[in-house]
């Protein structure tokens, strides 16, 4: 890999060599991710694409300072230590990337290549022992997706909006009455105590005829005349509607507890979910389960659509952390919320298992257990409130994924840098990471 900074530019620029970038820089292993990440390109087809490594360093710093994809731009050009992680000269600095091709690296690594930048790094910090698997700290919660709360009035309004956005991208004229559904809207509004089940008659009754004749215009779509990306895009919708449809009908006869209920037709995965005991009681997005281990580290992090049972996911999950740990844990710690027979029987080869009860473990483990699910709480926290999980800007569950493995990468690498601040690493890793 090429340097790009000779020693006189780092003696000149980089004046904190214990600054926490310059640290992460030194520790992430830039060659392997950029060697597994190489098939993702075709070196035979389109433009040539900017540096891998540069790529590859502002999607961590972008999760890493939980900044977005205009603002990490302007940090590098700004700011010499995040110049020097992601390893771009003077040379090109003012002009080295638009914000807009970070999005389509995103798109082309997809959740596959973002979970091989996170596996490596995970994995090297593991491999030289600072992350350990001796405890596993289990628990869910909600990855909020980025939607305005939930209305059946404004959905239907909405999906207007979207037929008539396809009408024009495909030169299409309206055929509805849209005055009409405009004065329906402000009436809507104005109105200080509308009833919403009148109105979301009122918006059907006009949405029905409306859809009946999009489902026409999309079937009749040619690819000569659009291509095939934006008739694709069309038919997804035309299905999505169609669901929206469905579920209209039944809120209109009184119906409240839906199957898979859309929530937002920008969102059409997320889901309402109730939990926790605070405001608010109910979130909408995906389902995210996490597994730490007591120092802190994310071990694994899997989303999940819509809310399924805790005690169902229990066996997946601590498989999955077996497997990422190379050994099994000597003590599993969850809440109530996880408990059943069979958790219990097929953590027989684990020696202390927790699911809520103090009485699961015997009298000498029973602190340990208390205060490390008091913890998980706090690793929760954290990870909802700094770290990036409390709201995903990603479309689609697949983006829900992106951000939650960019977010548990960012996350690792602050607690290495926490724990390194606090001494609390061993001074075996840090001879192995050369900081010793």
């Amino acid at each position: 890999m090429k340097v790009l900074f000779p020693p006189e530019w780092v003696e000149t620029n980089i004046h904190d060599p214990i600054n926490e970038l310059v640290i992460i820089r030194d520790i992430i292993p830039w060659q392997k991710i950029i060697d597994r990440l190489c098939p993702f390109y075709d070196d035979s087809k389109g433009a040539f694409g900017k540096p891998l490594r540069t790529m590859i360093a502002l999607l961590i710093i972008l999760r890493y300072r939980t900044s977005s994809d205009r603002k990490v731009v302007v940090a590098v050009q700004e700011n010499r230590y995040i110049q020097y992680f992601c390893n771009v000269p003077d040379s090109i600095l003012r002009t080295f990337i638009h914000h807009s091709s970070l999005c389509v690296f995103r798109k082309r690594l997809g959740e596959e290549g973002i979970a091989i930048i996170e596996e490596e790094i995970f994995e090297f910090l593991r491999k030289v022992g600072v992350i350990k698997g001796d405890n596993a700290l289990i628990d869910s919660s909600v990855l909020p997706n980025d939607i305005i709360h939930p209305n059946d009035v404004l959905l239907v309004y909405k999906a207007f909006k979207k037929m008539a956005q396809v009408a024009k991208r495909h030169g299409i004229s309206v055929w509805w009455d849209e005055d009409l559904i405009k004065k329906l809207w402000r009436e809507y509004n104005l109105t200080k105590k509308a009833n919403r089940l009148d109105f979301l008659v009122k918006f059907n009754a006009l949405f029905i005829p409306a859809f009946k004749i999009f489902k026409m215009k999309v079937q009749a779509l040619k690819i000569p005349q659009t291509t095939e990306k934006r008739k694709n895009k069309a038919e997804t919708l035309c299905r999505l509607l169609a669901l929206f449809q469905e579920q209209t009908a039944e809120k209109v006869t009184g119906e409240i507890h839906i199957k898979n209920r859309i929530v937002s037709l920008d969102e059409p995965e997320a889901r309402p979910i109730k939990k926790g005991k605070e405001h608010p009681d109910c979130e909408f997005g995906s389902k995210v389960q996490m597994s730490f281990n007591r120092e802190g580290f994310m071990i694994t992090v899997e989303n999940f659509i819509g809310n399924p049972n805790d005690k169902t996911l229990f066996p997946a999950t601590l498989a999955i952390f077996k497997k990422r740990m190379k050994e099994d844990p000597e003590n599993v710690i969850t809440d109530l919320g996880y408990r059943s027979r069979n958790n219990f029987k097929i953590s027989e080869d684990i020696p202390n298992v927790f699911l809520g009860r103090s009485d699961d473990v015997c009298e000498e483990k029973k602190d340990f257990c208390c205060k490390a699910r008091s913890a998980t709480e706090g690793f929760i926290a954290v990870a909802k409130n700094i770290r990036g999980f409390g709201c995903s800007l990603y479309n689609g569950f697949e983006g829900d994924r992106v951000w939650s493995l960019l977010c548990q990468t960012s996350y690792n690498l602050r607690k290495f840098i926490l724990l390194l601040k606090d001494e609390k690493i061993s001074e075996q890793s840090l001879i192995k990471l050369s900081l010793a």
